[in-house]
């Protein structure tokens, strides 16, 4: 089995924020991938031209579609316990679980990393025997095929980095079917005023208000 450690961490850092230093570094991310060949010639060539883009385009404009791509939407967030558990208590011990199993590996997160955050996974993945981290991603490999479809369907040139990990997992990079996204923005919007909760909550004003009948107790008879 072909060695994927550079590969993994190449990928890694192709989906950190395009700052100047991730720039710059962007040939050498390029020339790991084609030295250790463990990804295909032809997701390569779609890695290399991410990686022009990525150069040659104004960096304002490269870090605002960044920003655009991961931050504002749901279905292509980079944590991957997102896509599983959204906001639901599930995510903590999901997250606590996958902690324990990187410091069982020696490896201890900084206190500014999230655990499925997935340029963490594939870093804590580059640590691992080929057969091992090929076997850890394909548990994962349904969350990246759906990040993969959301970014295809967005037209991302960044859907060839989860394309290239999915391939690295054994696994076949396939368009799914996905739900419309609801923005972050408007998941966390606030009600405008004097107009009611969202539709999240309590209704606005001037929507039909459900009535709902709760029969009393004979204790709360007696009570009352």
């Amino acid at each position: 089995m072909k060695n994927t450690r550079y590969s993994l961490r190449a990928l890694a850092r192709l989906l950190a924020y395009p700052d100047a230093q991730l720039r710059a570094e962007l040939p050498a991310l390029i020339d790991v991938l084609d030295q250790e060949a463990a990804v295909p010639a032809a997701r390569r060539a779609e890695l290399r031209a991410l990686a022009t883009s990525l150069q040659r385009t104004d960096p304002f404009e490269v870090e605002a579609r960044f920003v655009e791509t991961f931050d504002r939407g749901r279905s292509t967030s980079l944590h991957l316990f997102e896509h599983v558990h959204g906001d639901s208590r599930d995510r903590g011990p999901a997250m606590i679980d996958l902690v324990q199993t990187y410091e069982k590996s020696g490896l201890y997160l900084g206190p500014e990393e999230l655990p499925d955050h997935l340029c963490v996974v594939l870093e804590f993945a580059s640590t691992q025997p080929p057969a091992l981290a090929k076997a850890f991603l394909g548990e994962v490999a349904h969350i990246l095929n759906a990040i993969f479809s959301a970014l295809l369907k967005r037209e991302s040139p960044y859907a060839a980095v989860l394309a290239a990990v999915l391939e690295l997992a054994g696994s076949k990079a396939q368009a799914v079917a996905i739900e419309a996204d609801e923005s972050l923005d408007e998941s966390w919007a606030e009600p405008e005023a004097f107009s009611g909760c969202s539709t999240k909550g309590q209704g606005r004003p001037g929507d039909a208000q459900p009535i709902r009948i709760v029969r009393k107790s004979p204790a709360q008879n007696l009570a009352a």
